[in-house]
């Protein structure tokens, strides 16, 4: 038994099949294509698809799931990701169906990469056998999903834990989402990036300018490296006490490229809890790194696609998308 996963995202759009313990069999990833249009952007996925069912484990797939950047539509099968302008609407599960090489009868299954994300650590990764978390990615974007009473919450449209669009700051710099103040706006890795070049940071011996440049300086003692990572941190404090507030939890994971600065993230972050999560209830929740790494998304787009969660116990299915 073999299943496909697929992961989109405002830098990569990876691929993978997946056995049913949760382990990658084969892997394929292209650059997702900047300022591309929407069927540019359906051409890498495709030649995704076209790498994955070259391997002899495609013949055993039983089902496809695809864990997106969103807003996503688990009804309609459609994304419209704030970070890939391209795609709006796009009726991504329709397209990745009419693959020529999807075998009959698979319909693929769409959920948001948070949401991914979260199946992924429910099912084999550091909130395994937890019944109330919060999981969170911090990449390009910011996004989350949860769990509630030991069941993956996607909500009616896939899009629920959307915690990267959350306000914690009503004066805050203008989201692509159209609303001001977003934690993405403060704690993505492009706002990181961003805020320590604004501050006057430039990178060392020509490097990129990447919030993992960022984190290099920030080791290195550079107090404006070191702000932008407080500044991330405090408003993912913000956002993840709200949420402690709101469902009561037992744990916050964190994933995404962002997250592999380690305590140059977390540090901040744990810190900043201490000033907004002051009620009883909300007091040292633990927050963790990912178990999975960077291959969550994909063994969670998995999980979503074969209805599984912890101990391979059923996921409530997402609906049925309308083709």
């Amino acid at each position: 038994m073999v299943y496909g996963a697929l992961d989109i995202g405002g830098t990569k759009i990876a691929g993978a099949l997946v056995d049913a313990d949760g382990r990658l069999v084969t892997r394929a990833q292209r650059a997702t294509p900047s300022g591309a249009s929407a069927d540019g952007l359906m051409a890498a996925v495709t030649a995704v698809l076209d790498d994955l069912s070259r391997h002899p484990a495609w013949f055993a797939l039983t089902c496809v799931g695809i864990g997106s950047a969103g807003p996503v539509d688990t009804v309609a099968g459609t994304v419209s990701p704030v970070n890939i302008p391209g795609w709006r609407g796009y009726p991504l599960v329709e397209q990745v169906r009419a693959h020529p090489r999807m075998p009959a009868g698979v319909a693929p299954v769409l959920v948001g990469d948070a949401v991914a994300m979260t199946a992924a650590e429910h099912w084999t990764g550091a909130a395994r056998g937890v019944d109330n978390a919060l999981c969170m990615v911090v990449s390009t974007g910011v996004g989350g999903g949860l769990i509630l009473d030991g069941r993956l919450h996607a909500g009616r449209s896939g899009n629920a834990g959307h915690i990267g669009h959350v306000c914690v700051d009503q004066n805050g710099p203008l989201c692509p989402c159209g609303a001001r103040g977003c934690v993405e706006g403060f704690a993505s890795g492009t706002a990181i990036a961003a805020h320590a070049l604004a501050s006057g940071w430039t990178p060392l011996d020509g490097e990129a300018p990447t919030a993992a440049a960022v984190d290099r300086a920030a080791r290195c003692g550079d107090e404006r490296a070191l702000a932008a990572y407080d500044r991330a941190g405090k408003a993912l404090a913000a956002a993840v006490a709200a949420t402690i507030a709101l469902v009561e939890l037992d744990l916050v994971v964190i994933g995404g490229g962002v997250s592999q600065a380690g305590e140059t993230l977390f540090g901040p972050l744990r810190r900043r809890m201490d000033e907004y999560a002051v009620l009883d209830f909300a007091r040292d929740v633990p927050i963790v790194p990912a178990g999975l790494a960077l291959d969550s998304g994909l063994i969670g787009a998995a999980a979503a696609g074969a209805g599984l969660s912890s101990a391979g116990c059923a996921l409530p299915r997402v609906p049925a998308p309308r083709i």
